[in-house]
């Protein structure tokens, strides 16, 4: 028994000594964990889209019911409302339709309510409004259209009661008013079930007709149904797609490039860490002795990781199209920029890690960490809108989050190259920065001592 102990124990400080084993049993888990909780709503009141960018535009004069509609939507932590930006001046400019399109258009916004000019007539007792959407990413756009009519199903019926009530009083007085209220309770009735006294009794407390036509179980379903045909009939919601119209397979265009960049950054950073195995085999000693330095080592590793990105996110890619219909083909220009650029980006990192690392097992374990964490922040997995805002602002610090937004910039919107070019910016700075640090670590590291 003293012997197995003595084994055990053995075990125990060799595991706690290697650091990347640790790692990976203990925090890897444990950020995933913290990651997909802050997505769920673990710690949160409620799970669900925080902060997404909403452009609420009123082309006609202002009303009461667009007003309520604004200002309940300002209380959803899910938007972030959006009435007015700031010029290249910084001056602040009321938003317009036109102007909320090319904001689309750039992939500044994605959701927007518009307020026809007609949206609220002086002669008639009704609202209509206009979503206009991208719907790229289908969990985010479901969960943003069910909160939207959520607010306008629950504010725009008290603010046109309160609407039409001032008009009344203003044409007929307080006793013809009343008077209008119970024929209007009567031919709601009549028209839509439900009892006219209940029915009167709501529009002067400026709730929503419910009716009590029948009772039990029988009577709530009455009741229900007589107010979804009421609200039907006095709000209209008209939606627009502005982008991925042309789609053939939405979902599989919206996700092939979140599983392409993770793998390619599995794949780089493996071929990156061949450098080892070279080091011990002699061959860089061998290699300095010629006229070779270290930098040309590093060179050509980075042009192969290149080359090998690029050939594996265009077969992916491909993959895609035989599989599930993707078109890769109309923009297939633009598609080679970006995976050409993210591929520079991801064999920078490899490079990055095979510089800092003391072990292929170093090495092996840091970018497992580094690329689960940046795949489930930078939206590879599911939308960043989901995540807290603090962890929406890290994300934008990933190469997987300029990644998949120039994949869906080609493959969803159809991009022009002019357009692409910030997104694949973004990445070969990334690259720089992350060479110009690798460069130097070779150079003056003990990697080939």
């Amino acid at each position: 028994m003293s012997t197995v102990l003595v084994l055990l124990r053995k075990d125990i400080v060799g595991f706690l000594r290697d650091r990347t084993a640790v790692s990976l049993t203990f925090l890897v888990p444990a950020v995933l964990i913290y990651i997909f909780g802050q997505v769920f709503g673990v710690e949160r009141s409620s799970s669900g889209p925080v902060g997404i960018p909403l452009a609420v535009v009123v082309q006609g004069p202002a009303s009461a019911a667009a007003d309520a509609i604004t200002a309940s939507l300002r209380q959803e932590k899910a938007f972030r409302v959006m009435t007015t930006e700031k010029d290249a001046q910084g001056v602040e400019t009321v938003l317009t339709e036109d102007r909320v399109r090319v904001l689309f258009r750039e992939n500044k916004l994605r959701y927007a309510l518009v307020f026809p000019a007609d949206a609220q007539s002086d002669t008639s007792f009704g609202l209509k409004v206009r979503f206009l959407n991208n719907p790229r990413n289908d969990i985010e756009t479901q969960m943003v259209t069910g909160l939207l009519q959520k607010t306008i199903f629950t504010a725009a019926p008290a603010a046109l009661l309160d609407s039409l009530r001032k008009r009344a009083v203003s044409f007929a007085g307080p006793a013809r008013t009343e008077a209008f209220y119970r024929r209007l309770a009567e031919n709601v009735a009549a028209n839509f079930g439900g009892d006219a006294g209940q029915i009167y009794d709501d529009l002067m407390s400026g709730r929503l007709p419910s009716g009590t036509g029948s009772s039990g179980a029988q009577g709530a379903a009455t009741s229900s149904s007589t107010a979804e045909n009421f609200l039907d009939r006095i709000l209209k919601i008209e939606s627009e797609q502005l982008s991925g119209q042309k789609v053939k397979n939405a979902a599989a265009t919206r996700s092939v490039g979140g599983w392409a960049i993770m793998f390619l950054l599995f794949s780089v950073s493996g071929a990156a860490t061949s450098l080892f195995d070279e080091k011990k085999a002699g061959l860089f000693l061998r290699l300095l002795a010629a006229p070779v330095r270290r930098s040309h080592i590093l060179w050509s590793k980075y042009l192969f990781g290149m080359l090998l990105g690029l050939v594996q996110l265009t077969s992916l890619f491909f993959a895609g199209r035989i599989l599930f219909g993707i078109d890769v083909t109309s923009n297939f220009g633009n598609l080679l920029v970006i995976c050409l650029a993210t591929s520079t980006a991801c064999t920078a990192f490899g490079m990055l890690l095979a510089s800092i690392a003391k072990s292929p097992a170093a090495a092996s374990g840091l970018a497992t960490f580094l690329i689960l964490t940046m795949s489930a922040v930078g939206g590879a997995w599911f939308p960043t809108s989901f995540m807290p805002d603090f962890i929406q602002v890290l994300s934008k610090f990933t190469l997987v989050y300029w990644s998949m937004e120039g994949f869906l910039q080609v493959l969803w919107a159809d991009c022009t190259l002019v357009e692409l070019l910030p997104y694949a910016g973004v990445l070969l700075a990334i690259a720089a920065v992350v060479n110009t640090i690798s460069i130097w670590r070779f150079n003056r590291g003990s990697l080939f001592e």
